[in-house]
């Protein structure tokens, strides 16, 4: 849980994330937000049409959430990372602590409505939104920073933080290592013999071409932690990229990780490992789609060594990088990255890149070590 801020003051941070049901009564509702979501899922007539493909795939999602346990555990590793971070942050910089953390999700409970008013109550002034995203799409971390500064509006606290942004990190270092770490224990579940044999397939989300064309960075921001991890696992095995849970009538981002399964089965491959690259902890796509129904699939087509690569949940040196990321950044006293103000070269969306009324000063010491240095 949040902190508490005693007296106030300290450093807020806003851990935005795209959520899931924690019960099953919550499918339905989560998914109708999603497919409302015109930054994320583009469909003709989408009030009509997202209502009822939300509506149809409602009975069957929930299944999918019974057979990991009712609900997706999303929430609980994001309040486990958070609680790690702060306590790290407390003690890497005293001059900007207490550190507290927001859970602010997109479809799900809490909202960034929730995030504000928690950090109002709490006395917070200065406050970092920080992606759980490690590369940007402006699907879901820009969807998601558009929807906090909405929100700042509809809770009529426009004036009452200084933000900063951390809007990517694919490639710091200490993520890169975590996820070097959780492929060495993916391979070692495989026998000695069978070790070199494994192709190790990195698998993320696929968001619709739509946005793509559009010019996301996403795909180049995949691909560049694919090779830093790649590299710092000094992995000898032969890798692939795939995408995967497309939904909706629209074309999306491949090749997808069911196909390449079927492709790479068609060919004798036996041992496969996923390594989920765009996920920071485990919910519905590894817990269901891999684990369950890739898993499915691999084995029916005679993929004896399918098997996944544990998600960095609270390994050890993931959250020693959430802290690293948070303290290099209000050490820097930057904004946002020189990136974040690059709107796609196709942008049609008004809102994008946009920024709240108040943020740090670039190129300035951060406001909360100026406040502390005043004391």
């Amino acid at each position: 849980m949040p902190r508490t801020a005693g007296s106030g003051g300290g450093t807020g941070i806003v851990m935005m994330n795209l959520g899931g049901p924690a019960t099953l009564d919550e499918v339905e509702p989560f998914l109708l937000r999603l497919f409302a979501d015109k930054e994320i899922i583009q469909l003709p007539w989408q009030d009509v049409l997202g209502k009822f493909i939300a509506t149809r795939r409602a009975p069957k999602v929930r299944k999918l959430y019974d057979a990991i346990g009712g609900g997706s555990p999303i929430l609980t590793w994001t309040k486990a990372q958070g609680d790690a971070m702060c306590a790290r942050l407390d003690e890497m910089s005293p001059d900007t602590a207490p550190h507290k953390f927001y859970v602010s999700f997109r479809y799900t409970t809490p909202f960034a409505d929730d995030a504000l008013k928690a950090m109002k109550a709490d006395g917070i002034t200065r406050a970092v939104a920080f992606t759980q995203y490690p590369q940007w799409s402006c699907s879901t971390t820009g969807s998601s920073l558009n929807d906090l500064w909405r929100a700042l509006d509809r809770t009529g606290l426009q004036d009452a933080f200084t933000w900063s942004i951390i809007d990517r990190w694919g490639e710091h270092e200490g993520f890169v290592r975590s996820m070097a770490s959780a492929i060495d224990d993916g391979l070692d579940q495989y026998a000695d013999h069978e070790r070199d044999d494994v192709l190790v397939l990195f698998s993320a989300h696929s968001l619709p071409l739509k946005v793509i064309d559009r010019g996301d960075a996403y795909p180049a921001e995949i691909a560049a932690s694919v090779s830093r991890v790649v590299q710092a696992a000094e992995l000898r095995n032969p890798y692939m990229l795939s995408f995967q849970s497309e939904v909706g009538p629209v074309r999306w981002l491949g090749p997808s990780t069911e196909m390449m399964i079927k492709q790479l089965a068609a060919r004798g491959q036996k041992n496969v490992l996923v390594v989920p690259i765009a996920f920071t902890s485990d919910h519905i796509e590894t817990l269901s789609e891999i684990d369950i129904e890739y898993g499915e699939l691999a084995h029916s087509l005679g993929m004896t060594g399918f098997k996944r690569a544990p998600s960095l949940n609270a390994r050890t040196e993931f959250l020693d990088a959430l802290a690293d990321i948070v303290n290099g950044h209000l050490a820097s006293g930057q904004p946002h990255s020189t990136q974040y103000k690059q709107n796609c070269p196709g942008c049609t969306n008004a809102a994008c890149r946009g920024l709240p009324s108040k943020m740090t000063t670039q190129g300035k010491r951060d406001v909360s070590l100026e406040s502390a240095a005043s004391r």
